[in-house]
């Protein structure tokens, strides 16, 4: 027995770790979720994050069969959501709902920004792309891109772009069409896109960029035009407008994006049925419309894709921000 025993201990012992090895990895992946999933957005309720949260975590719920929590994290640019997931436990059940903002732009913008976006989270879905719309207000005696691009050139110095604040989207992409065409335009920072846009419309200003929604509005209203998209194809809300490469600035592709993550740790079995949850959400003819109405493409990219395209989207971004010569504390 003695010499049977040590024997059977190691057998027992590996049959153990190897039965409890299977028995987590079914709880985490394949019994996940039991219980609800937290959605952080660190922006206030609303808004256009939010928006895209309720629209997808109402379907997710029923796929996943478990309740889902929108809970707002308010703050820095919504730093202080980013560093509430980074902090919670890497078991699927805490998720970050971010955009440009906060996973591309703020680590160049902010020096001691509390979070690293490729080592303190993992990707688990982006959902959306969010191109913008180039516009002037009815004063510019310009028709198209090119026609502005020739009235800018003619007036170096003297066209004054408005933008929701410093370091933000719309301020980042006028600096990116500035660098792709060498035009000589000045920043009017804005608390917000409300002031700002009451100035384009009053001729305060001359150019902006701002999310289709809002510059679609305004557009058909007649109280500014649109000159271009910054997405690739032209945007369904405005299919009269061509997109920037269409006018002629080769390359010129700028879009925000909507995504979903988790803290850094997450098992993959868990990030791969969320993942999975959240393409099905997307297939469905009414998600894709209404996410449309809210200003956002349609966009989805699972985890592993989701991540390259993080690591692609940095370094561009930090030029944008390096260009523009703007820091924040």
């Amino acid at each position: 027995m003695k010499k049977f025993w040590p024997r059977f201990g190691r057998l027992g012992l590996a049959a153990v770790l190897g039965l409890t090895a299977f028995t987590l990895a079914h709880a985490q992946g394949g019994s996940f979720p039991v219980k609800p999933i937290r959605v952080v957005v660190g922006f206030p309720a609303g808004g256009p994050l939010d928006q895209h949260a309720r629209l997808l975590t109402d379907k997710l719920q029923g796929v996943l069969g478990q309740p889902i929590i929108v809970d707002y994290k308010p703050g820095a640019g919504g730093a202080v959501g980013a560093q509430d997931v980074m902090k919670s436990p890497a078991d699927g059940y805490t998720l970050m709902l971010a955009n440009t903002g906060v996973m591309v732009i703020n680590p160049a913008l902010y020096p001691k920004l509390p979070y690293n976006t490729l080592k303190d989270f993992t990707p688990v879905a982006r959902t959306a792309m969010q191109p913008l719309a180039l516009l002037v207000n009815n004063k510019v005696p310009a028709k198209n891109l090119q026609e502005f691009m020739a009235y800018a050139r003619a007036n170096p110095g003297k066209i004054n772009f408005g933008s929701a604040g410093n370091g933000g989207i719309s301020h980042l992409v006028p600096e990116m069409f500035k660098n792709a065409t060498n035009l000589d335009l000045v920043h009017i920072p804005y608390k917000g896109s409300a002031p700002a846009f009451t100035d384009l419309i009053g001729g305060q200003v001359q150019f902006m960029a701002e999310s289709i929604p809002q510059a679609a509005a305004y557009h058909k209203q007649g109280k500014v035009r649109a000159l271009a998209v910054t997405s690739r194809e032209r945007n369904p809300a405005l299919p009269d407008v061509p997109t920037a490469i269409e006018s002629g600035i080769k390359g010129f592709e700028v879009v925000g994006f909507y995504g979903f993550l988790a803290p850094a740790g997450t098992p993959k079995e868990v990030v791969a049925k969320l993942s999975g949850a959240f393409q099905q959400v997307m297939s469905l003819p009414d998600v894709k419309s209404r996410m449309v109405e809210q200003g956002a493409d349609p966009a989805f990219l699972g985890a592993d894709e989701f991540a390259k395209f993080l690591a692609g989207e940095m370094p561009r971004w930090a030029a944008a921000v390096k260009a523009s010569g703007t820091k924040m504390d």
